[in-house]
């Protein structure tokens, strides 16, 4: 028991230590190539017609590390600048999805193989459905009251304008460390909470619970799993940590993943703000559509694993 109990705490440290590491780092990078992109250019890439504009849109989601309450004032930029509704859509479904914290922690804790289809799989229905609502004409969905933007502080928010300011290359630096740091923050309860819950679940549960739960072997899983994300708001950083060590557990890698989409994709207080923008269809058809995404994802990850 002794034992069991050194080498839960072990894991607390060593995974919390290497998530903070990652998320600063990756966040930084992605604030460095940020700075280059005046927000004007991304409004105008944005803005090109059918499959291109949402290419464009998913693309530029990938790029963005924002949580849900920073995605949601973005997307609304996006409508009262008047992108197409398509190319927004596949931007407010790859954003969370895509954000660049999960493919690096997928890249470096299970490897760049689950990184790459995570990335192609999740990018490819982004695409896919942005364009799917924009010819359904779910632009009709939108309600009057959206033009009011709210930011809930989760990032530097300073210089916004369309023009990049020059900088040197340590007070870049020094920028982006600080944004990193303030999208840190937020997130850091979510995190310890998320590694702490991995440490218990890789000391304590037994193997046996999990094969017969959420196994590889039970074609359940992966929708359960996508379904179980949604009321624990499970952020990425908070769900990565419990997924390796259910993994290690013996959960398919398929459930993993789409409980990290269900968490990060359909978490509640996104669907909350997304209620101020969108009437009650467009909201149920958005949730549709992540819990789709997260149910493909896991079956196609258990196809390669």
């Amino acid at each position: 028991m002794m034992n069991t109990f050194i080498e839960t705490v072990k894991y607390f440290f060593i995974i919390s230590a290497e998530l903070i590491l990652l998320f600063m780092l990756i966040s930084m990078i992605v604030e460095l190539i940020l700075m280059h992109i005046p927000a004007d250019k991304i409004q105008s890439y944005l803005s090109g017609k059918g499959l291109n504009g949402n290419f464009l849109g998913a693309l530029i989601g990938s790029l963005t590390p924002f949580c849900a309450c920073s995605t949601i004032p973005m997307t609304l930029g996006f409508i009262n600048a008047g992108i197409p509704f398509g190319s927004t859509i596949s931007f407010l479904i790859a954003s969370p999805l895509l954000n660049p914290i999960i493919i690096g922690m997928l890249g470096v804790m299970i490897g760049v193989k689950a990184a790459v289809i995570y990335f192609v799989i999740t990018f490819l229905c982004s695409v896919f459905f942005g364009y799917f609502m924009d010819k359904t004409r779910g632009v009709r969905y939108l309600k009057n009251q959206y033009k009011k933007v709210v930011s809930c502080g989760c990032g530097d928010e300073e210089e916004t304008g369309t023009k990049p300011q020059r900088r040197t290359f340590k007070k870049k630096i020094s920028l982006a460390f600080q944004g990193a740091w303030g999208s840190m923050k937020p997130i850091l309860g979510y995190l310890f909470i998320g590694v702490a819950i991995g440490a218990l679940i890789y000391g304590y549960l037994p193997e046996d619970f999990v094969m017969r739960i959420a196994g590889a072997d039970n074609p359940l899983a992966v929708p359960v799993a996508a379904i179980i994300g949604i009321p624990l708001y499970i952020r990425a950083e908070t769900a990565i940590p419990i997924g390796l060590a259910l993994m290690q557990k013996g959960m398919s890698i398929g459930a993993v993943v789409a409980l990290i989409i269900g968490g990060a994709g359909m978490a509640i207080p996104e669907m909350s703000m997304l209620a101020g923008i969108f009437k009650k269809r467009m909201v149920a058809m958005i949730v549709a559509v992540i819990f789709v995404t997260a149910v493909i994802s896991g079956w196609v990850f258990n196809l390669f694993y």
